[in-house]
């Protein structure tokens, strides 16, 4: 049996969602459906009601009416399906979830959505998903689909729109329903081998890919994560769920967006999952010879005098300066000395990417220096290691280097377990 959650406000969407439930069944899946409505009457019955989510959250439906407060109606509301989504998902009665909605229904089942393992199908309909959507998907696997029109009523543009929506939820779900009654793993680690993830921007590719032939040849998978800012958020919540052997993480150009005010910053959590969590990581310095901005034309006034580099009409970037390199070098190892796993930090002397490497335009030795002595300094002490190689980062040689001394602490710390 197959079964699809369908998560939503009936009071408001009521009318939708029983449409939806109508065409899953015609579509041969067994429809649950989560009401997470608070003031309205429900337009269709629900087979978890809405005072059951509010419990599912700790408190009572009449206490959130009562407090007339809808922002925080909202996000316990959210609280709710989010547990009431993993209970459904734990009995296995979830296979995949449906939800449909603007800004207000979008913020409530997403949330839920984001809490389910990875691999289960999510998809959302909704009026936001033509714009900035990674408050709604996170580092999750949710896939967006914009409704077009408003989801109000069902029309000649929303109903081909919620048929396929349908269509694409049902056959989501039965392939993962038949993975899981033939009890075949989760799509991680392909053919039992252990994960490796890697961080990686454009300017650190040839280094980044030479780690990554090396591992794939000591028997990893590797994960490649850009450093996009939902890249490094991704790798950060993966390895805090223990999804990895170890982390290669050479490209850490999102802790300079963060300091500087970048447009890629994965927020100041970035580079320490792994640490919390005790998995081997091998660290590099790399891109943090810049600064990720917007087109050249956004650039902020207080940036114009420094390097600009134009890397695509979408992307702008600037050279760090001395004295951001001394931060950058202070937090970094602030962030690794207090890691409870095996760490070491791979320092290439001679340049942090294609444009910071020798001849190149943010070829500059002394703010690296910076960087390098304020490293050095607060990782004085520490459980950390830090190892100088006389090279940039993207010679095949530095990259190799560095997956091999990933693989020694992962070989070292499964002997000594």
């Amino acid at each position: 049996m197959t079964n699809v959650v369908l998560v939503g406000t009936l009071d408001t969407k009521g009318v939708e969602y029983g449409w939806l439930r109508e065409r899953l069944l015609r579509a041969g899946v067994e429809v649950v459906l989560v009401d997470t409505g608070i003031m309205g009457e429900p337009r269709v019955p629900a087979d978890v009601p809405r005072d059951a989510v509010a419990r599912a959250a700790g408190t009572e439906l009449s206490e959130l009416r009562a407090a007339a407060d809808r922002g925080a109606a909202v996000t316990t509301m959210a609280r709710g399906a989010e547990a009431t989504l993993l209970r459904l998902h734990a009995e296995g009665r979830l296979h995949g979830v449906l939800a449909i909605g603007g800004s207000g229904g979008t913020s409530i089942s997403t949330r839920a959505m984001r809490a389910l393992p990875l691999g289960v199908p999510k998809l959302m309909v909704s009026s936001m998903a033509s714009g900035d959507v990674s408050p709604y998907v996170g580092s999750s696997d949710i896939t967006m689909m914009y409704s077009v029109v408003d989801m109000a009523g069902i029309n000649s543009i929303s109903a081909p729109v919620l048929a396929n929506a349908v269509e694409a939820i049902a056959g989501m779900a039965r392939a993962y329903a038949r993975a899981s009654l033939e009890h075949r793993p989760p799509p991680l680690g392909a053919g039992g081998r252990p994960l490796i993830a890697a961080s990686m921007a454009g300017v650190t590719t040839a280094g980044v890919d030479a780690a990554r032939e090396r591992l794939t040849d000591l028997g990893y998978e590797v994960l490649v994560f850009h450093v996009s800012g939902t890249g490094g958020r991704t790798l950060e919540t993966l390895a805090g769920q223990g999804v990895f052997a170890g982390v290669l993480d050479l490209t850490l150009s999102e802790l300079a967006d963060d300091l500087c005010g970048g447009v890629l910053t994965a927020g100041p959590d970035r580079l320490t999952a792994a640490g919390r969590a005790g998995i081997p990581q091998v660290v590099s310095l790399g891109a943090l010879d810049m600064v990720k901005f917007g087109p050249l034309e956004s650039l902020p006034r207080r940036v114009l005098d420094r390097g600009v580099h134009v890397h695509n009409p979408s992307i702008t970037v600037i050279r760090t300066n001395q004295e951001e390199c001394t931060e950058l070098g202070r937090r970094v190892a602030a962030k690794l000395r207090v890691a409870t796993g095996p760490t070491a930090v791979c320092v290439p002397l001679r340049g942090l990417s294609t444009l910071g490497s020798p001849g190149g335009p943010y070829h500059d030795p002394g703010a690296d220096r910076a960087l390098f002595t304020a490293l050095r300094e607060g990782l004085r002490g520490s459980a950390a290691r830090l190892y100088d190689y006389d090279t940039h980062i993207n010679d095949p040689a530095f990259g190799r280097a560095a997956a091999d001394r990933l693989h020694d602490m992962i070989g070292a710390m499964a002997a000594a377990a």
